[in-house]
């Protein structure tokens, strides 16, 4: 618990699922995690306990990200945390990880998913961002959790796949702006991965998952974990020389 001792991150989404694995994995790197979660505090206060059980340093931080004062929210959540740990208020990485996956052909989505998917994975990211430059030290990370939907294309998850094709549009503009001050800016795209958002097809379906894992070189769905081990490379200082690019963290899907 060592390379990342001394530094505060933020972790969106990170009740449950990737967000939870990457929360757990720089804490036990030895960050000071702030544990966002839009509504599950149940699941949160899970997160965090496991968290403070390894011996690491978390807090909970509610906002629904997407909404009009999300932002607003989740900022003076992380200030009160950072208060009461003693922290300053400077994060030195941030993981814009919360997003929601409709899904829903061209013909089948309405303007109203529509919106609502590009609030939640593409418009509170930018502001949540913006909002964060003034906290973020020199030599910080920002890393976007996109998806492997941008480069395979899924006609099922047309509006999705949007979305992340902005943020990686995003994260390439922003590293360039952004690399005077030493700050890296990269995306990490899972393929299918075994979490809740998945759980309503994938678990417990053998076909599902045998054509889940078809789609890997590596012919088996991803863990939370090896999304959060990609995320912690970046995090750390082994990642200092990378910016502007995007981990493929699908298992080799569809090659």
């Amino acid at each position: 618990m060592s390379t990342l001792a001394g530094r505060t991150a933020l972790v969106t989404g990170a009740g449950r699922g990737i967000g939870r694995a990457v929360a757990e994995r720089l804490a036990a790197d030895g960050a000071l995690v702030a544990v966002n979660y839009a509504g599950d505090e149940r699941a949160a206060t899970e997160t965090v306990r496991a968290i403070r059980s390894a011996g690491g340093r978390a807090f909970p931080v509610r906002a629904r990200l997407g909404t009009d004062t999300g932002v607003d929210d989740l900022f003076a959540g992380l200030a009160a945390g950072l208060q009461e740990h003693g922290a300053g208020p400077h994060l030195d990485i941030l993981v814009n990880n919360a997003g929601i996956s409709p899904g829903g052909a061209i013909e089948a989505t309405s303007a109203a998913d529509y919106d609502l998917v590009f609030a939640v994975n593409t418009r509170a990211l930018f502001f949540l961002t913006q909002r964060a430059l003034t906290r973020l030290r020199d030599g910080g990370r920002i890393i976007n959790i996109t998806t492997g939907a941008t480069r395979i294309a899924l006609p099922e998850k047309i509006a999705y796949g949007m979305t992340k094709g902005a943020v990686e549009v995003f994260t390439r503009t922003l590293a360039a702006h952004l690399g005077p001050r030493q700050i890296t800016v990269n995306n990490v795209a899972p393929g299918f991965v075994d979490t809740d958002m998945n759980a309503d097809w994938l678990r417990g379906d053998p076909v599902a998952q045998e054509y889940a894992a078809g789609f890997s070189a590596l012919r088996r769905v991803g863990r939370p974990d090896d999304i959060a081990a990609a995320v912690a490379f970046l995090a750390s200082d082994d990642g200092r020389w990378v910016t502007g690019t995007t981990i493929d963290a699908t298992g080799g899907s569809r090659l």
